[in-house]
């Protein structure tokens, strides 16, 4: 066997990298959480339906500011302490989240979460990239999302049981405490693992490089490539950085022509397709829409823990063919299957007649929308929900990845927030079958996306990503 392909180096760079998807895990945990708990912010700050749609978007607006300061942050002090004041803004934000008396001492702590998640979002895949050897990079960096559907799936779970536990959302739990409540709280335990794990973590040997810290680059390289293979890949970093001249957003701007390279448009428009699909509705609001179409509080609960098993499902068929078929094709195929599942929601949704104030179906469209949203959520997670995150996080070249992450991220962000935020307005004026025909057309304009602008990364070295 190869030197480079030691097992205890494979297993190395695979538990550094787990560690840093915990960060992945506490980012799908925290978007998933809110899912259960609308009730009881309805009910405990007596908020309308914009009040709670803002209620549960407001945590993106922290994504997107995040996001957006992540990249530039962590070229001046590095990707694991990132990481680092990640983990402690999760820490108060599930606290915080939990104590709250009012939607403004809410907010103000759901922003700070997501500012955490936005931080997780970015930083996460690039650190792993960084540190994963070129040959299994697709596959390492997938675990960020497979993190990101587990905290998903954990978040729904506990959201499950602990409503399950106290007969409903808004009832009292422990300590005098309602349920919702509670729910945030679980968070403290896995933000807590994060922050110490990160403590035993390298930095990333691409920062330290450019920073002017060889020799510990030069110690991070040898634990995560082999030997004779160190210098070289040294070489070719001091290279890819351009003499040492310090990253800057000005990097995402050719310099003859002074425009935005498409490179970076490239990537915003990953960023924002991936949102413009609709994903995090089913993600945030799944509770509501199943309830709005006849399901109890416990059904649709019942139904979220699902989808999230079929997202890790999902994640991990991305995981084995990312590597061997590529980023693109996935890309394209997971848009044709999002296309038509979403088609076959919103065809199921106009079947609904309105009934004592709610949505009432048929036994038979019922059973189709609910079997479209599983193959809904499977396409997306074996697609864009891992790929979109890997791409961004090796496309672009080195000088320039800090700020086509962050540029990317807040677009992400930014439109995660518009599709989140305008949800209850679109159920409440087009109806959820005009809100799904709209996602659907967004999906099938991706493939065009994909298949125009998109290019492989697939087995290439970080240094061999070029500008464009």
């Amino acid at each position: 066997m190869p030197q480079d392909r030691s097992p205890q180096r494979t297993a190395y760079i695979f538990i550094i990298c787990c560690v840093a998807a915990i960060g992945g895990f506490l980012f799908g945990f925290d978007s998933g959480v809110i899912n259960g708990t609308v009730d009881g912010l309805q009910e405990s700050f007596d908020s309308n339906s914009v009040g709670t749609g803002f209620n549960v978007a407001s945590m993106l607006l922290g994504c997107a500011v995040g996001a957006f300061f992540a990249g530039r942050l962590a070229d001046r002090y590095g990707r694991r302490t990132l990481l680092i004041v990640s983990a402690t803004f999760f820490l108060v934000s599930a606290w915080g989240s939990g104590v709250a008396d009012g939607s403004l001492e809410f907010v103000i702590y759901r922003v700070l979460g997501g500012m955490a998640v936005g931080a997780a979002s970015v930083m996460t895949p690039a650190y792993i990239s960084e540190v994963a050897p070129s040959r299994y990079r697709g596959r390492l960096a997938t675990i960020q999302q497979v993190a990101i559907i587990g905290g998903l799936f954990v978040s729904f779970l506990s959201n499950y049981f602990l409503s399950g536990i106290a007969g409903s959302s808004v009832s009292e739990l422990w300590l005098g405490q309602a349920a919702w409540r509670w729910m945030f709280w679980m968070e403290l335990l896995p933000a807590g693992v994060f922050l110490v794990a990160l403590m035993f973590i390298p930095e990333s040997p691409r920062y330290l490089v450019s920073v002017g810290k060889t020799a510990r680059a030069e110690r991070v390289l040898g634990l995560v490539s082999a030997s004779d293979r160190v210098a070289t890949k040294l070489s070719n970093i001091e290279a890819s950085l351009e003499r040492d001249r310090k990253p800057s957003l000005r990097d995402v701007l050719d310099p003859v022509s002074g425009k935005v390279r498409s490179l970076m448009w490239v990537g915003v428009g990953l960023a924002v397709f991936q949102q413009l699909v609709g994903i995090n509705v089913v993600f945030y609001y799944g509770a509501v829409l199943w309830q709005s179409v006849g399901f109890s509080e416990s059904d649709a609960l019942l139904i979220n823990v699902i989808s999230g098993a079929v997202s890790i499902g999902a994640c991990l068929v991305a995981i084995a063919l990312i590597d061997k078929i590529g980023r693109k094709p996935l890309l394209w195929g997971g848009s044709v299957g999002m296309a038509l599942t979403l088609s076959m929601m919103a065809y199921a949704f106009a079947s609904a007649d309105m009934v004592d104030g709610g949505l009432e179906m048929s036994d038979h469209m019922g059973t189709m929308a609910l079997l479209s949203a599983n193959a809904y959520v499977l396409f997306f997670n074996v697609s864009w929900g891992p790929v979109m995150w890997v791409m961004l996080g090796e496309m672009f070249p080195n000088q320039m990845r800090g700020s086509g992450l962050a540029i990317s991220g807040l677009c992400q962000w930014t439109a995660n927030f518009g599709i989140t935020m305008t949800f209850p307005i679109l159920l409440a004026t087009i109806g959820l079958a005009g809100a799904y025909g709209f996602y659907a057309l967004c999906a099938a304009l991706s493939i065009l996306f994909v298949v125009k602008f998109v290019r492989e990364t697939n087995g290439k070295e970080l240094e061999e990503m070029a500008y464009e």
